[in-house]
């Protein structure tokens, strides 16, 4: 029997186990796979290139039986779950970025999520990241032995003479005992350990940023896997409890920016405001937590929409500063925004402030963040008021943010209304209920009923089942006639809403219980995978689900 069980997953990277008869393998690994697959080595027709076109692909190309699967782009790859999918010639493929995510992208929409992806001959410590980032789990020593065969020195940051051994650039075992093969063999399971490591971190991607800055092509590749944002988007998880690290110019990109953006536009639903104010970003996160933004609060007295312009993000309104990645991420602060920071962001702001038509705009901003804003303004034709020209915490900028708004009535900032149509897309009648509010933890009730809780390690918030009532039909997870006893297993999952990524709040229904927990894989892997947790559940209510 076959199984992959993926433990971990970040994106497309996966920690995962895969079991062949009485092997079991922990990946991502390397490994001399003639043990695995000893048929492999006698297989005719497996060397079909990978830009060979159907007529072709079809009339060479010989899948055959047991493992690994062999698949081709252009043909419909015949695989089911614990199946080890081989990328024959995926070493061919690396210079070429747009094929190289194009086929990727093609072959994993139709191939299961619990599949093993091996990429035989193609791995080096130069380019493992890679691989691993977009979606490979096993690897063979064929590309550093052909390497070792070359005389040439394998490390992450490139291939270099046999001769940098000497030097002392490495202290491997091999590098001591002179073994150029054995340096290089362990040069290659040593980045996969990092790279393991980085997945577990759910930091893969900021991993394989630093990594690809050596080769054009890596990241190339990167750039153009981030053009396929519906494909990457509904594998990511919605939300992470750690840092998301904006150092490189593709986290413009990324597909967790665009999606923050994408629903700060079309799901976020602000409070009734005249006057909205403009505000710079803080180095401390959350932004409310810094002393500029303490005596930003304290200027604006309530008088109005506070909004952040930042970059990566675009656009962050206070209300739901606290959720990932707008109180996560973390980029190098300079005062120089390059110009495709600026159209980025001024897009972000022109369509918010499209949207909602605003009586007054004022930015109290400097800098790039000022430029940003005043494009925006340019190309929505409202008249922005600028209360500072440096400084924007200094008592002279504050005093005049003050003066511009006196008189203007109060907004009630919702902070829960807010959150709720940022996560669920759906308006949320929050009118009698109270918040208990004790930054990082915020409790919502109405009544004695307790209705939902901050998480502040993601800033979503935590439905109760007496909560999930106020969020009808969205977010739900159909389960089979069972009574959960821990977590859910993909395999007794019947549906689950199309919207739910990885990390979401779900509420679980079924013939005889409901629950509520946090998803562990999106709505597609839930319904396709045969193993593995779709749900983590935080709390189990015996009785049928309403209909």
């Amino acid at each position: 029997m076959r199984t992959v069980e993926v433990k971990k997953r970040d994106g497309l990277a996966r920690i995962a186990v895969y079991s062949c008869g009485d092997e079991v393998i922990r990946l991502p690994c390397a490994i001399d796979t003639d043990t695995l697959f000893p048929d492999l080595a006698d297989r005719s027709f497996t060397n079909v290139p990978l830009a060979a076109p159907e007529s072709f692909a079809s009339a060479f190309f010989v899948p055959a039986k047991g493992q690994p699967v062999l698949v081709h782009p252009a043909l419909s790859p015949d695989t089911s779950s614990g199946d080890c999918v081989m990328a024959g010639n995926w070493n061919t493929v690396l210079d070429n970025p747009r094929s190289y995510t194009d086929w990727l992208v093609g072959l994993k929409e139709q191939i299961p999520p619990d599949t093993a992806w091996y990429a035989p001959g193609a791995a080096l410590p130069s380019n493992v990241h890679l691989l691993c980032y977009s979606g490979f789990d096993l690897f063979d020593f064929i590309a550093v032995d052909l390497k070792t065969a070359q005389h040439r020195f394998c490390l992450p940051e490139g291939e270099f003479p046999a001769s940098l051994m000497e030097t002392g650039v490495c202290g491997c075992q091999g590098c001591r005992e002179r073994d150029l093969g054995m340096h290089n063999r362990l040069a290659l399971a040593r980045e996969i350990a990092l790279v393991t490591r980085f997945i577990g971190d759910q930091q893969i991607r900021e991993f394989a940023e630093s990594r690809s800055r050596m080769h054009a092509a890596h990241v190339a590749i990167l750039r153009h896997l981030d053009r396929h944002y519906p494909f990457l988007e509904q594998r990511l998880p919605v939300a992470r409890a750690c840092r998301l690290g904006a150092m490189t110019g593709e986290s413009l990109r990324r597909p967790e920016v665009i999606r923050f953006a994408d629903r700060v536009l079309h799901r976020y639903l602000p409070p009734a405001a005249d006057v909205a104010v403009l505000l710079p970003c803080s180095a401390r996160k959350p932004y409310s937590v810094s002393q500029s933004h303490r005596k930003f609060s304290e200027a604006i007295g309530g008088r109005a929409l506070e909004l952040i312009v930042t970059s990566p993000l675009g656009l962050v309104p206070r209300e739901i500063e606290r959720i990932y990645p707008a109180a996560h991420y973390d980029i190098p602060v300079t005062g120089y925004w390059d110009r495709e920071e600026l159209a980025f962001t001024a897009g972000i702001v022109a369509e918010f402030l499209k949207k909602y038509r605003f009586r007054r705009v004022i930015a109290h901003l400097e800098g790039g963040a000022l430029e940003a804003a005043r494009m925006a303004a340019s190309g929505t034709g409202v008249t922005l008021e600028e209360s500072c020209d440096n400084r924007p915490v200094s008592g002279e900028a504050l005093q005049n943010l003050s003066s511009l708004l006196e008189g203007e009535r109060p907004v009630r900032q919702d902070t829960v209304r807010g959150t709720l149509s940022w996560q669920f897309d759906m308006p949320v009648d929050t009118s009698g209920m109270s918040v208990r509010w004790k930054p990082p933890h915020l409790m919502v009730r109405r009544g004695k009923e307790h209705l939902f809780s901050l998480d502040p390690g993601t800033g979503l918030l935590r439905p109760t089942f007496e909560g999930w009532k106020y969020l009808p039909c969205v977010y739900r997870v159909r389960i089979d006639d069972f009574i959960p006893q821990g977590d859910i297993l993909a395999p007794g999952i019947i549906s689950a809403d199309p919207a739910i990524r990885e990390g979401d709040e779900v509420l679980v229904e079924g013939p005889r219980a409901l629950a509520t927990g946090r998803a562990a894989m999106g709505a597609a892997e839930m319904q396709s995978s045969a193993r593995g947790v779709a749900v983590r559940v935080r709390k189990v209510l015996k009785g049928p689900a309403p209909h």
